[in-house]
């Protein structure tokens, strides 16, 4: 018999110990911090660099990752709000648990944390360190898309599709609660990690080639272009995530990907240029 939809009604926590919710999105967000370290530390080992580099750019990307994913947030999708009340925004930026991660935000927190972290550094090169870092950052936005799957949210658009998720913990697009109502929908987040997951694989090995000698810049060029032209495309197959994003052509998603895109052109012909023999 042919598959017809996925049925998809995870209940998002865990566990509950003496009012203590642990929730899988929560463990994923762990689980994307934790491998990325592990993944940075196997390059430096094998590149002859200190792990102890490893640990500061582990605190680097914490810090950088969350505010600049929370301030995107607000900035790119709750701007209107974040103008009427800012006290207010402020204070749900910075408290626990964060709803609401803007993976664009987070690149622009992570690029600009590492520009400090290389001019306390002297003698590291500032496309040395995000060149290791995206490849650790491909593999956590696997665990962060499927910690978005787990909490049903950032879902897809309606699909006769045979792989399409019913998503029984979305309320945001079935307002009735009504199990009857729910229409299978494209699995958006599975798409993403998935993609995450084959980048990483890809960035991994071309890096595996050369180590320290693979063009500064290269790794950096090649991640951006490929995982934001395919978060441009993914766009067209998800509900937007503001209101707002209903009056324009495209959304706030793609719109945001398009400079990460020639950013990436950008890194990738400098890093051309200045091959290394």
């Amino acid at each position: 018999m042919a598959l017809a939809f996925v049925d998809w009604n995870p209940n998002p926590e865990i566990f509950n110990l003496f009012g203590f919710s642990v929730r899988y999105y929560g463990l994923c967000f762990a689980l994307a911090f934790l491998s990325g370290f592990q993944v940075v530390s196997y390059m430096f080992k094998k590149e002859g660099r200190p792990v102890e580099q490893a640990d500061q750019l582990l605190l680097y990307a914490m810090v950088a990752t969350v505010i600049g994913a929370r301030v995107g947030h607000y900035v790119f999708y709750e701007f209107p709000l974040l103008q009427a009340d800012p006290v207010r925004f402020f204070v749900q930026m910075i408290t626990p648990p964060f709803s609401g991660l803007a993976s664009h935000g987070a690149a622009i927190g992570l690029f600009t944390a590492f520009y400090i972290y290389t001019k306390k550094n002297q003698g590291v090169s500032y496309l040395y360190v995000t060149d290791r870092i995206v490849i650790a950052t491909a593999l956590a936005g696997f665990f962060i898309r499927f910690g978005n799957l787990m909490n049903s949210e950032i879902i897809g658009k309606p699909t006769d599709l045979p792989w399409g998720f019913k998503f029984y913990r979305d309320f945001e697009f079935n307002v009735s609660g009504d199990p009857a109502m729910v229409l299978a929908r494209h699995p958006s987040q599975l798409y993403e990690a998935l993609s995450c997951l084959i980048i990483f694989s890809f960035l991994l090995w071309v890096w595996n080639k050369k180590k320290e000698q693979t063009q500064h810049g290269l790794l950096t060029g090649l991640f951006m272009i490929i995982l934001f032209t395919l978060r441009f495309f993914y766009e067209f197959l998800k509900e937007n995530q503001s209101a707002f994003e209903d009056q324009l052509s495209l959304n706030m998603g793609q719109i945001l990907s398009i400079p990460a895109v020639i950013f990436g052109i950008i890194v990738l012909l400098y890093a051309k240029r200045n091959t290394k023999s």
